[in-house]
């Protein structure tokens, strides 16, 4: 056998394995806590938060939202400290140690069984379902690692479950950005502007932010659509906005890298002032030193003879 045939037997010996004890959801599921994650995520729906509501429903009360499934075991950074080793551990040690040293989630499936309620008790059994062989992806050369969650309620009976993969691959060498032999960065990719949004692009070459506005309800919305997400009626119009905001969350992007982007690059939602958020660039201040909360502004920057977007500065507010 070659050595990565070699290795590559080493991984599948992972295959199949559970993963540790069960996991055991820290609370109850609670209506809170649910309340919470609607208002994060902007989900209305009544049988989550509405008690009448959900009592005159056919679920008969108040039910979680099955996207949840996942959180009622998460025990949050603290939990994470001192946990033991596990064989999933083991296999990333394994993979970091042959040099695929950086990871990248690939995607996640859930399927549901029931409805979880208020008062039900979690618990969570991990299994290594598989380990791909070698293979060649656009981040560099790596390994897919495929993990099923289970999740059970206080009777052991099964209520749903979650395939999740990751990307386990080796980083090329660091780059500039710039392909070899470039005299300067390519052009940013060009947005494609629907009908209901080209009003958007064209205002930010006048150096204007401009959001949709309901006639009826005044609801301030982004991204465009067709109708108010609030009161569903299709009298939105573009509206002029303040530019002025708060840091809602962000991020800061070293890889991988595109030639038309300086790196790292600071990728933010943005909270404006009016209501709707939005995700875009803070430039002109160091990513190191950006934090959730800060006032922002916004400040437009021709990328090119051809494009103009809105990006957002920090300021004192």
């Amino acid at each position: 056998m070659t050595d990565t045939e070699t290795f590559y037997a080493e991984l599948q010996a992972f295959a199949g394995i559970e993963v540790g004890k069960p996991m055991f959801g820290p609370d109850l599921v609670n209506a809170p806590m649910i309340r919470h994650w609607c208002e994060a995520m902007g989900d209305g729906l009544a049988i989550y938060i509405d008690a009448e509501a959900a009592a005159a429903s056919a679920h008969g009360g108040i039910v979680a939202p099955p996207t949840m499934l996942q959180a009622w075991v998460m025990r949050g950074l603290e939990g994470l400290k001192g946990r033991p080793d596990s064989p999933y551990s083991d296999l990333l040690n394994k993979l970091d140690a042959a040099g695929f040293s950086s990871v990248v989630a690939v995607n996640c499936d859930q399927e549901y069984e029931r409805y979880l309620r208020p008062g039900d008790a979690l618990s969570m059994r991990t299994t290594i379902e598989s380990v791909s062989a070698e293979k060649k992806t656009g981040l560099g050369v790596g390994h897919f690692v495929t993990s099923r969650q289970s999740y059970y309620d206080q009777h052991n009976e099964l209520v749903g479950s979650m395939v999740f993969r990751i990307l386990k691959f080796r980083p090329p060498a660091p780059s500039t950005g710039v392909p070899a032999g470039a005299s300067s960065r390519p052009k940013r990719p060009r947005p494609t502007p629907t009908d209901d949004g080209t009003f958007f692009f064209e205002a930010a070459k006048v150096h204007k932010l401009m959001v949709q506005r309901c006639a009826d309800c005044g609801y301030y919305q982004y991204p465009p659509h067709v109708a108010c997400q609030q009161c569903q009626s299709y009298s939105v119009v573009p509206t002029e906005v303040s530019g002025k905001g708060e840091i809602y969350s962000f991020v800061v992007t070293h890889y991988p890298q595109v030639p038309s982007f300086h790196y790292p690059l600071s990728v933010a939602l943005i909270q404006l002032d009016e209501g709707p958020r939005m995700i875009s660039n803070i430039v002109g201040t160091d990513p190191s030193e950006l934090a959730i909360g800060m006032g922002v502004m916004v400040s437009f920057v021709d990328c090119d003879d051809e494009l103009t977007l809105p990006m957002f500065t920090v300021v004192n507010r």
